[in-house]
């Protein structure tokens, strides 16, 4: 009874700290706040982009927020070692409403040294070799999926095709055995939308059970490869949490974290290219005429709808950036989305273009110490399922409404029904 009690008045709790929150932001929303109103969630936060560019290349929200959309000093912060991703005195800010994620012992919520330690033991999983060796199973993997989505007359892409493939890819370089995939799937794509929020009680609960089976899950596989060692990663980072190199909770964290995130790049890379390219048929014939553009295609979707809409750094003391005081601890946002389409940077930046040669590196992937580990994974993955998905089903096109996320901090897709048959 005392057990019931507690979860309800937790529920409670959530629920009023949930809605004092949506509140608060609506109404910083009425006073115009660009900010502000993409921190509620945007189907197309462009505009809203535009608006936080005209300000300023760095100004100060209503929220108290350092905010900018510039390309040259998103990218500078980014790779400022003076900055973070935690305050001094623990904890990344903006993931109030999502403790349950274990990002401040992982890799994506550590600051040096700890973050170079945990880097530096997972980094052999994402070099050239290994890449190339995933190659050849990713491929495998696309014409798998594509067999049983595209035996009927249409297919959602998310659902049967991008969604499954990077998790059956991180499981695999994890070492997740096959009997573990689909408590390994299903668990995954429950954790993963919680990257924008956790949005209502249920979605707690639902995220609370998923985590709690990936624990399990992990938990399982670690004591499995203790005694059955592999060439995976799983197994190298229990060697190294056997050598003291790492804690068991790191290691648990790590693996939890790379699934989620891992899943949801990929994905949205992946969903983002085929809608935009399907949506300009000029750019998909390019794609479909020539499959080693396949590099380009995905390039150009990480800068034009990039799956990482911002990223946080925050000072650990007083400090100037681009003529402004920023206080000890203040949050400073860069906002890769509108970064990745500043004018000043790209030419036609609103324009989706296979052909573009503008030389600035797209934000997409962070910067500096931060800059994404699992990138190489991202692209590749990206790459091999535009040149399967071309070759396939050279024909492929959006076959009914889409449904897109409303996030501050993920772009993608949820729904996005496609069919192979000639228009």
């Amino acid at each position: 009874m005392a057990t019931l009690m507690d979860s309800r008045t937790a529920g409670l709790k959530f629920s009023a700290k949930l809605g004092a929150t949506r509140a608060f932001l609506r109404a910083f929303g009425l006073f115009g706040d660009p900010f502000t109103r993409l921190l509620q969630g945007q189907q197309d936060p462009y505009p809203l982009y535009a608006a936080v560019r005209k300000r300023g290349p760095l100004h100060r929200s209503h929220l108290g927020t350092w905010v900018t959309g510039s390309h040259e000093l998103g990218s500078r912060i980014l790779r400022d070692r003076s900055l973070f991703l935690n305050r001094q005195q623990g904890g990344v800010p903006g993931h109030e409403l999502m403790d349950e994620i274990p990002w401040d012992s992982s890799i994506l919520g550590l600051d040096p040294p700890d973050h170079t330690r945990l880097r530096r033991l997972a980094q052999p999983a994402f070099g050239p070799k290994m890449i190339s060796k995933y190659r050849v199973s990713v491929e495998k993997l696309c014409h798998s999926l594509l067999d049983k989505a595209a035996a009927s007359d249409g297919f959602d892409l998310i659902e049967d095709f991008a969604g499954p493939l990077p998790l059956l890819v991180i499981g695999e370089l994890l070492g997740v055995p096959e009997e573990y995939h689909d408590r390994f799937i299903h668990a995954g794509r429950k954790v993963g939308p919680v990257i924008d929020g956790v949005k209502s009680l249920k979605m707690a609960r639902e995220f609370r059970a998923a985590v709690d089976d990936l624990d399990q899950v992990f938990t399982e596989l670690i004591a499995l490869r203790g005694r059955e060692p592999g060439d995976d990663l799983i197994s190298r980072l229990t060697v190294a949490e056997g050598e003291g190199k790492l804690t068991t909770g790191e290691l648990l964290a790590f693996c939890t974290v790379l699934a989620v995130t891992g899943f949801e790049t990929t994905t949205n890379l992946i969903g983002n290219a085929v809608l935009a390219m399907t949506g300009d048929r000029a750019q998909w014939n390019l794609l479909r005429d020539d499959p080693d553009l396949a590099p380009r295609a995905v390039e150009e979707t990480l800068r034009y709808d990039s799956p990482a809409l911002q990223a946080q750094r925050v000072p650990h003391q007083d400090t100037a950036l681009h003529g402004h005081h920023i206080r000890a601890d203040s949050s400073v946002v860069v906002l890769i989305g509108s970064a990745n389409r500043d004018p000043e940077v790209y030419t036609d930046p609103d324009h989706f273009d296979l052909t573009r040669e503008d030389p600035a590196e797209h934000l997409s992937f962070s910067g500096g110490m931060h800059y994404c580990i699992g990138a190489p994974l991202a692209r590749m993955e990206g790459e091999t399922a535009l040149r399967v998905l071309v070759d396939r089903l050279p024909d492929l096109h959006v076959a009914g409404p889409v449904t897109r996320r409303s996030s501050p901090v993920i772009s993608g897709c949820v729904r996005l029904p496609v069919t192979a048959k000639p228009r």
